[in-house]
């Protein structure tokens, strides 16, 4: 199984997303040693915003691009590549202004693709990207799983959404929430997420020993 960990968190190594992501990560790849693991971090290595160059080379064939357009084409099309590969797909990213990192924006933006990642027929758009397993790990200063905040997280359903439209369905979330409120909310936050990382890890072990 390959599995591709993208991290997105400004905050260098005090990333609880980053942490909590990396921790599921390199516990799936012990479940079983023959796991590979696939790291991007968009923010030692960001992806360029889209740009006209971009907008106009994806549509326009390979032998006909300039020089720019064959250089930003060729970013997305090993981002795609690093996806399609992928098994199992963690993306990790602090809660910001209600919504994802910019840098994971910038992600999704490489690959939504037409013709790549999800096309239009007789039936409506369909997804291109399916048999992968998602996990979002998302860290915020508040609580916006439940109560009133509920209503300003537009990071899930902005995840979910645009993930589904790709054909990729089976998504789980990992939060580390409330990590704004104090020392002690913070170490609540990550043994909460933590448990969940442990028992994704050991269902994942049980799985790989009940198919030796």
């Amino acid at each position: 199984m390959s599995i591709l960990l993208v991290t997105s968190s400004p905050r260098g190594a005090a990333s609880h997303s980053t942490r909590v992501a990396t921790d599921l990560a390199q516990k799936l790849v012990a479940a079983d040693p023959s796991n590979t693991l696939v790291v991007r971090d968009l923010v030692a290595n960001p992806l360029p915003h889209i740009d006209p160059d971009y907008a106009s080379g994806i549509y326009t064939p390979a032998e006909a691009r300039t020089a720019r357009q064959a250089e930003v084409v060729g970013v997305s099309d090993a981002v795609l590549d690093e996806l399609f590969a992928a098994d199992t797909v963690i993306l990790a990213t602090g809660f910001i202004n209600f919504n994802i990192s910019s840098t994971l924006k910038s992600w999704v933006d490489h690959v939504a693709r037409s013709g790549k990642t999800f096309a239009y027929g007789e039936g409506g758009p369909k997804g291109l990207v399916s048999g992968k397993k998602v996990y979002i790990v998302l860290a915020s200063g508040g609580i916006y799983s439940e109560g009133a905040a509920v209503q300003m997280d537009h990071a899930v359903p902005y995840l979910r959404s645009v993930l589904g439209f790709l054909g990729m369905t089976d998504v789980e979330v990992i939060r580390v929430e409330g990590v704004g409120m104090g020392a002690d909310a913070v170490t609540a936050a990550l043994a909460k997420a933590t448990a969940k990382v442990d028992a994704i890890a050991a269902a994942n072990t049980d799985q790989v020993v009940a198919a030796a």
